[in-house]
């Protein structure tokens, strides 16, 4: 097959510890495609779904960007990092976790339903006078950000365990993980911080009928296989 005419979308389980563009373009060199891009960025600690397009499909891709994102994000207590989440260095501390609970973290979750504010984390890629604010972040200068407003959808407690909890939430686009479990451990007043986060739906698609990297890379590159079924989204565009 001309890897020019290639066109479609491929579902990806991105592993942790490497950057959305990276396992893309790891996609791209096997598969010997020249066009190719994603729907939406996942921090390089994050796993899951990354919806990566091909060919004509590329000028699709920003459908999918606005469209919702499910994640299932593991929340520490008692632990706020500059970043928001498990990279960072811790910058506040509470003992004040020991005291909560199933219930407590419960009534907090209500607080985060429908549309609410964010401020966007100086940890991320959004530009201020042309830089993005992660830069300024790293040599110590701190930059206004106004709050944006973004929606939560649903979100739900899935266990609780040792200081640590594990949620299952809904969202629109441009809503910081990060940001939320930072705002749901001020919220508790003890602090907290995101140590894992695994996206399982984007729009229409699904993370279960994602292809691992390691399986993509040892398998056959059957591309009929490989490319997400029309029939999925084609009513979403």
């Amino acid at each position: 097959m001309d890897p020019h005419q290639i066109d479609g979308f491929f579902l990806l389980d991105k592993p942790a510890g490497i950057t959305s563009n990276l396992a893309l373009q790891k996609v791209r060199r096997f598969l010997n495609i020249k066009k190719a891009g994603h729907t939406g960025t996942l921090d390089p600690f994050a796993t899951g779904l990354l919806v990566c397009c091909f060919g004509k499909a590329t000028k699709k891709s920003n459908i999918f960007l606005n469209a919702s994102k499910s994640y299932i994000a593991t929340i520490k207590l008692g632990e706020e990092t500059d970043t928001g989440d498990l990279t960072g260095k811790v910058v506040s501390q509470s003992s004040d976790y020991k005291f909560i609970d199933i219930s407590s973290i419960e009534k907090t979750l209500v607080h985060f339903m429908g549309e609410i504010e964010q401020i966007p984390p100086m940890y991320s890629a959004i530009k201020v006078n042309g830089m993005p604010l992660y830069k300024y972040a790293r040599t110590g200068i701190d930059i206004y950000r106004d709050p944006r407003k973004v929606t939560i959808y649903n979100i739900n407690l899935i266990n609780f365990s040792d200081h640590t909890f594990k949620l299952e939430l809904s969202c629109s686009k441009g809503t910081y993980i990060r940001t939320l479990a930072q705002d749901i451990g001020r919220k508790l007043g003890c602090f907290a911080h995101l140590i894992s986060l695994r996206r399982t739906k984007v729009g229409p698609f699904l993370l279960e009928s994602s292809t691992t990297l390691e399986n993509l890379l040892n398998s056959p590159k059957s591309l009929d296989r490989l490319l997400c079924n029309e029939e999925i989204y084609k009513d979403f565009i």
